[in-house]
């Protein structure tokens, strides 16, 4: 299927761009990114990891990061956008997590730190080889810039939360966590921000992702595409559900759409 016009390309990484098996983007998916690239389709990062996580992208000429779920979004040239939680909502959730402990980990800027590590968290580590941030000290947690949090809640303790937490937004992509944002900020803030950075209109972008994190981005692209591992609740609104990620389902999506 050919669908002309594609000029901007939003890619998740862990589970879209990334295996989860050997933690590491295929050569060739990387080939294929440099085909579009050639063709001068503007590439850009969409993902829940912080600036830190990136070094598995291996230096590849993206045109933009969107990091943190939208909360800190930059080229390699400028910031074009970074947004951070209100202290009276890292102060409420030190609250509830004081009363009932939970693994939690504060992402700033450059790094994250964690209250405490358990299990849950070490099993998230061993899938995305990205979580091995340290437990420290949490004391003046929220008098810095805290960009997002990683709370490895249950779903019904997190709908509970978020009643007390009015402007913040949440989003999971494995069943253990869940990470909280400020409210409105998703990966479509910085979709809008590199689209018109850019000039590129929003129906000539396509968005691939597989997480819970990236339905908003899917919903709002001019082309949604959801790998076939992906959380079910994409699947109703995705335009294409291409190859699984071990299977280069990003390449698998620009030959559906004509792009190689």
């Amino acid at each position: 299927m050919t669908k002309p016009g594609i000029r901007a390309v939003f890619l998740d990484m862990d589970g879209t761009l990334i295996s989860f098996k050997t933690h590491r983007i295929a050569k060739s998916v990387f080939d294929s990114l440099s085909k579009l690239k050639e063709k001068g389709i503007r590439l850009f990062i969409a993902t829940g990891r912080g600036k830190d996580g990136l070094g598995v992208l291996e230096g590849f000429p993206f045109d933009g990061y969107i990091t943190l779920n939208g909360q800190f979004c930059f080229t390699d040239d400028e910031v074009l956008y970074e947004n951070t939680l209100n202290p009276s909502s890292v102060e409420l959730l030190l609250r509830e997590i004081e009363k009932d402990p939970v693994p939690v980990g504060f992402q700033l800027r450059e790094e994250r730190v964690f209250n405490f590590r358990n299990a849950l968290v070490d099993e998230i580590h061993a899938i995305t080889n990205n979580d091995d941030a340290p437990a420290g000290d949490i004391s003046g947690i929220a008098s810095k810039p805290i960009y997002q949090c990683m709370v490895f809640m249950d779903e019904e303790k997190e709908k509970e939360l978020l009643k007390k937490l009015p402007d913040c937004h949440s989003a999971r992509w494995y069943p253990t966590f869940f990470d909280l944002s400020p409210k409105g900020g998703t990966k479509v803030k910085g979709m809008d921000r590199f689209l018109r950075h850019f000039n590129i209109p929003l129906e000539e972008s396509l968005a691939i992702g597989d997480g819970g994190n990236d339905l908003e981005m899917i919903m709002h692209a001019g082309i949604g595409c959801a790998m076939k591992e992906s959380n079910p609740v994409l699947f109703d609104h995705a335009d294409y559900v291409c190859s699984d990620v071990e299977e280069e389902g990003v390449t698998d999506c620009f030959r559906h759409y004509g792009l190689l």
